[in-house]
């Protein structure tokens, strides 16, 4: 992680779960961080658990990703302020109650790919216009996808509804990233880390509650699988990563 000390990473969807996790470890591992999410409080909270010696390194900006404006602003502060971004974890993502066969659900399924899939090309763009301004061509995106991304499971009693589409979109977008890289002659990289379950807010308490011995990963979990990718040789992109718990059945 030597390369990476005293560099800007931008983590989404960093008030809680996984990007919370990951701001915390990238922290402790020497760089700076921004995260975004739109809970500001709960990003002061998070500012205020670090270490003392490790404050001064995280910032943190209220910023709905679904909206570009609020993104391209985000990332214009990161530039100005910090001198911009060098590594972005996309993890903002939600998911809804409404299935995709119920009435009057268009505002849902709306917000589902506006996060999911908008806020990536948004903050993706913005993060590699940033590199390419000032010529930084070692870049690293991340994006927190998922194993529906790539096969919606089978659960008894329980739908994917809009989740899974808009995670087949995210791998279908890292391809076309990849290639958009490579065109434009960066050695910037581009990975997908597709976790199984893992245990935070997004999980449905129904579902905790019905499967009280459901094996789940830690936010911790994919923070260090983050971390992992990001150290990697200049000549090694890792592409795909799927981690899964132990026991997980699909």
């Amino acid at each position: 992680m030597d390369r990476w000390s005293n560099r800007v990473a931008v983590v989404t969807g960093a008030s809680s779960g996984i990007g919370a996790a990951c701001c915390k470890d990238l922290v402790a591992k020497g760089l700076v961080v921004v995260g975004l999410a739109r809970r500001e409080e709960r990003l002061h909270q998070l500012k205020a658990s670090l270490p003392t010696d490790q404050q001064a390194r995280f910032h943190y900006r209220k910023c709905d990703v679904s909206v570009e404006q609020q993104v391209v602003d985000a990332f214009a502060w990161v530039d100005e302020t910090l001198g911009g971004a060098d590594v972005l974890v996309n993890n903002a993502g939600i998911t809804t109650k409404s299935l995709i066969t119920d009435a009057n659900n268009a505002a849902d399924m709306k917000s589902v790919l506006d996060t999911n899939v908008l806020g990536f090309v948004w903050c993706a763009r913005e993060a590699f216009r940033s590199q390419q301004k000032r010529n930084v061509t070692d870049g690293h995106v991340v994006v927190i996808n998922s194993i529906a991304g790539h096969k919606v499971p089978i659960m008894p009693g329980y739908s994917f509804k809009m989740y899974a589409p808009s995670k087949f979109a995210v791998t279908a977008m890292v391809e076309v990233l990849r290639q958009e890289f490579q065109q434009k002659k960066t050695q910037t990289k581009i990975t997908s880390i597709s976790p199984g379950v893992v245990d935070t807010e997004i999980i449905d308490e129904k579902l905790k509650e019905a499967n009280p011995n459901f094996p789940m990963l830690r936010a911790e979990d994919v923070a260090d699988a983050v971390s992992y990718c990001i150290q990697t040789p200049p000549n090694v992109q890792i592409h795909e990563l799927t981690i899964k718990p132990i026991g997980e059945i699909f």
